[in-house]
């Protein structure tokens, strides 16, 4: 089965959010391939997740749906889908 390498931007809820520990949440549930930080503005910091996904039908929608269920997240993004070779 084909695999989708999709990247998400990942929001805190607030500005009072741990960004260490929002990471380390994120790396716990979802285990991604890659993650990093990107600032925002005012502080506020952005945690970028990598994700190799199945390329099937409502996978992407689980996963967001899990990234989401994290305590301590605001809103998830995709901000890039690839086709894995």
């Amino acid at each position: 089965m084909a695999q989708v390498i999709v990247t998400f931007k990942i929001m805190p809820a607030s500005g009072d959010i741990n960004a260490d520990e929002l990471e380390k949440a994120v790396k716990e549930k979802l285990q991604p391939q890659k993650i990093s930080r990107e600032p925002i503005a005012f502080g506020l910091v952005a945690i970028i997740a990598v994700k190799l996904v199945e390329e099937i039908s409502g996978e992407m929608d689980k996963v967001e749906n899990l990234i989401k269920s994290i305590d301590g997240v605001g809103e998830v993004e995709i901000t890039e889908v690839n086709r894995s070779m």
